[in-house]
């Protein structure tokens, strides 16, 4: 086992876990969780053994998205760093050796969205209340979130959701094309599981090459090497007058 601050990586025989633990806040991708995300995948790629990862949240939420006071606050400062720190994390989760499958439930919002994309397959409960506030909150989604969203859902969808910044059930992600299953409030987990222990059953060799096929052909479709300047668009929005009185004014109206 291998505990982080806020994540808690375990490994039964072939599979990994990979869980956003801290509950009490709803898993939020603090600067730190996204550093942690960065160091739990290079510690899953160190052990060959290890063919599935099952990313999910602890508590009521597979994770609220990042902490909205960072972008709410008056005056807007966020360090380059830190504003890439999620296109560094996605990269990570997303080439990954293992193949990842990202269990949902709860909330998963903003960049919780972004960080499901990234992995290779989807199950989420079909209570999970999704979302993408990042507009509402006068920033744009960020760390490769549209060019992973328009591979999965295409861009007519990934230009309304976006934009409105409106909820969006299990089934319509399911329908869309985002979620592979969706699955019971009480199963979403074993189902994930399930899956995991089937896919650990095949070769770890045409797994692999299967994952580069898929991921080769995906960048040809949409690639996200023009990820790197969303940070710059991020601490440009943080720093626009207009960007900041809309983030105020999303947080005032939910008591933040």
């Amino acid at each position: 086992m291998l505990t982080f601050e806020t994540l808690e990586c375990t490994v039964d025989g072939q599979i990994g876990w990979l869980k956003l633990n801290r509950p009490e806040k709803l898993n939020p991708l603090s600067t730190q969780c996204l550093e942690e995300l960065i160091g739990a995948a290079a510690w899953f790629d160190g052990h060959d053994d290890i063919r599935v990862v099952v990313v999910h949240g602890a508590g009521r939420a597979f994770t609220a998205g990042a902490d909205l006071a960072s972008f709410g606050g008056p005056t807007g400062t966020l360090p380059r760093s830190a504003a890439d720190a999620g296109r560094r994390m996605a990269e990570a989760i997303e080439q990954m050796q293992a193949v990842t499958i990202a269990a949902v439930h709860g909330h998963c919002i903003g960049g919780g969205v972004v960080l499901a994309a990234a992995c290779d397959l989807r199950v989420a409960a079909e209570s999970t209340n999704f979302a993408i506030p990042e507009v509402d909150l006068g920033i744009p989604l960020a760390w490769g979130g549209i060019q992973r969203l328009v591979r999965e859902i295409g861009p007519a969808a990934t230009r309304e959701l976006v934009m409105t910044c409106r909820p969006f059930t299990a089934l319509e992600a399911h329908v869309r094309g985002m979620v592979n299953t969706v699955s019971a409030d009480d199963a979403y987990l074993t189902d994930a599981e399930e899956l995991a222990h089937k896919l650990a059953r095949k070769s770890r060799l045409t797994l692999r090459a299967t994952l580069q096929a898929v991921d080769a052909a995906a960048e040809e479709l949409v690639s996200t090497g023009t990820a790197w300047s969303d940070a710059d668009s991020l601490v440009n929005a943080l720093h626009d007058e207009e960007s900041r009185a809309a983030a105020q004014a999303y947080l005032a109206a939910r008591g933040r």
